[in-house]
């Protein structure tokens, strides 16, 4: 009898325990999702969240609206996941990872068709304290994100694929830290294909020229990475490259500095203000205006380079154009060389000529690739470069501009 009555104090204790702990749970996690919808406010988002759901560190919310400010709010209506949502001593969050089901989406305007993007997941979430956001706590939000396959269709026919999108960041030193040192950064986009089969049902014209070009079909891929010093700005993008398969590929890369916190934030308070109310057309012209130069005067081009790498499409579109023109192909590429040196006059900088001319003449006869490169002798800013313009031949000695053609990358 003892024992039987002992039970059942403790069941009712541990009820009525629970029964007491579920409301802090739940304010708990609305906090959470509040916190996060200020955070990304301050980032130009306003966030509307439904109901929230909590089951231990698992939050669920449903019913969200996000619009990006000043325009017209988006419904979500998936519920979003977010799994060992963690309450740091200084009121930050953590959480393990953010998913939601598969988004699909009709579309009604125009010529119907429908999106599909599946596996979407968002890894490694930080979620800062504080009343504001400076850029060193929003650059630390996520991990990494990923999401594929991606699919578009048109009629019923599909017209886009991608198989995987993703991007990661690594923090130095952990995630979270408000003394961050640099971040490595990588973004890639896999598996891209687009049947353009379909463009001349809308525009014949530019239908016959993919189909001239043997362009219906294309397919490819895009890879970034960079790293950021925070210390004094300094980000290197190894590469920005955009591959087509048998087509070619485009490679952007740079080294800059100046780009600071402290300057990071000044373009995110100016963006805020853009979106003011209060502020008038003036003020907000004024104050991008200042922002402007203080980002002019205080980024710095060490070295920066684009460049492409020819796998048909340069004698596709010489062949398309000659064959527009009903010349030969030597003819057009004759007739080009004769337009290049006019063109660059145009520009204001004679002294370019003698730059750019030799390595499009040779890209020309042989197209395999085409670089153009900026290696000042010492950083440029953007004032120093405005500076230098009174004088533009100036500029190519200020700025190391080069140009080679059907050379090795370096």
């Amino acid at each position: 009898m003892k024992f039987t009555s002992k039970f059942r104090l403790a069941l009712l204790a541990t009820i009525g325990t629970a029964t007491m702990i579920q409301p802090v749970m739940a304010l708990d996690a609305q906090a959470f999702v509040d916190r996060v919808a200020a955070v990304y406010g301050a980032m130009g988002y306003d966030i509307e969240p439904g109901t929230v759901e909590a089951d231990g560190a698992t939050v669920v919310v449903k019913g969200v609206k996000i619009a990006v400010s000043g325009e017209a709010p988006t419904d979500i209506a998936a519920d979003l996941t977010f799994t060992g949502v963690t309450e740091n001593a200084d009121g930050s969050y953590t959480a393990d990872a953010l998913t939601m089901p598969d988004f699909e989406y009709d579309i009604t305007e125009k010529t119907p068709g429908h999106v599909s993007l599946k596996n979407i997941v968002v890894n490694g979430i930080y979620v800062p304290a504080g009343d504001g956001v400076n850029f060193i706590a929003s650059l630390q939000g996520f991990a990494s994100a990923s999401a594929g396959p991606l699919s578009v269709t048109r009629n019923g026919l599909e017209v886009i694929t991608v198989e995987k999108i993703g991007t990661a960041n690594v923090f130095n030193p952990a995630q979270g830290s408000a003394d961050l040192v640099d971040v490595a950064s990588s973004f890639e986009l896999t598996g891209f294909s687009a049947d353009l089969s379909t463009v001349a049902e809308e525009n014949a014209e530019a239908g016959a020229v993919i189909e001239a070009l043997g362009l219906t079909q294309v397919s490819g891929n895009i890879n970034e990475s960079m790293t950021w010093n925070m210390a004094d700005g300094h980000m290197v993008i190894d590469q920005f490259l955009i591959n087509l398969d048998d087509q070619g590929a485009a490679m952007f890369n740079a080294d800059l500095t100046g780009l600071t916190p402290a300057l990071m934030d000044t373009i995110y308070a100016s963006a805020a203000a853009a979106g003011d109310d209060s502020k008038t057309q003036e003020q907000i012209d004024q104050a991008n205006m200042m922002m402007g130069m203080q980002v002019m005067s205080s980024v710095s081009i060490n070295s920066a380079r684009l460049r492409f790498d020819d796998a048909s499409m340069a004698m596709k579109l010489i062949n398309f154009f000659a064959a527009q023109e009903n010349i030969e192909p030597a003819q057009l590429v004759a007739g080009l060389k004769q337009m290049v040196p006019a063109m660059i006059n145009n520009v204001g900088i004679p002294a370019l000529n003698d730059i750019l001319v030799p390595a499009v003449n040779a890209f020309l006869d042989d197209p395999q690739s085409l670089e153009v490169a900026l290696d000042p002798p010492s950083p440029v800013n953007g004032m120093m470069a405005m500076g230098a313009a009174a004088n533009p031949a100036g500029l190519i000695p200020l700025l190391g501009v080069s140009a080679t053609a059907n050379q090795p990358a370096k």
